[in-house]
């Protein structure tokens, strides 16, 4: 059974609370899969991320280099944006499924694109904003 969770974010210094409380929620699934239109917050979300799990690394998107590594005490974490990705066969030369299987953190933005090679549990977040009010839900597979 999929465990859910939905809360609503109306303020930007409520997510490094929400992004702890996620982080515990996964229980050490490592693989994340982040969903959002263009201008949701998931990059800034993903940040909160690495910071509840220990990183003090200087964060970036990941736009253009498709992948960011950042260190933590809890293991390395890939930030990998898809966006630009087009193909399967682009996937596989950046090494997505290396990645995927290595045991560290894998955070995915457009990750609509690499799911043929998601295992089927992980955590999926969806981040839709609705006025100013971004709203979260995470379930977890």
């Amino acid at each position: 059974m999929n465990s859910v969770i939905e809360l609503p974010i109306d303020h930007l210094n409520e997510l490094p609370v929400v992004a702890k409380f996620v982080i515990d929620f996964a229980r050490g699934e490592k693989v994340f899969l982040v969903y959002g239109t263009m201008g949701a917050g998931k990059t800034t979300f993903i940040k909160e991320l690495c910071k509840a799990l220990g990183s003090s690394d200087s964060f970036s998107s990941p736009t253009y280099a498709i992948v960011n590594e950042y260190q933590s005490p809890a293991a390395k974490i890939y930030h990998l944006d898809l966006y630009r990705v087009q193909t399967t066969t682009e996937l596989l030369d950046l090494g997505i499924e290396e990645y995927l299987r290595s045991g560290n953190y894998c955070f995915i933005e457009w990750p609509e694109r690499a799911e043929e090679f998601v295992d089927k549990t992980h955590i999926r977040i969806e981040l839709e904003l609705n006025g100013d009010t971004r709203y979260l839900r995470v379930t977890k597979f």
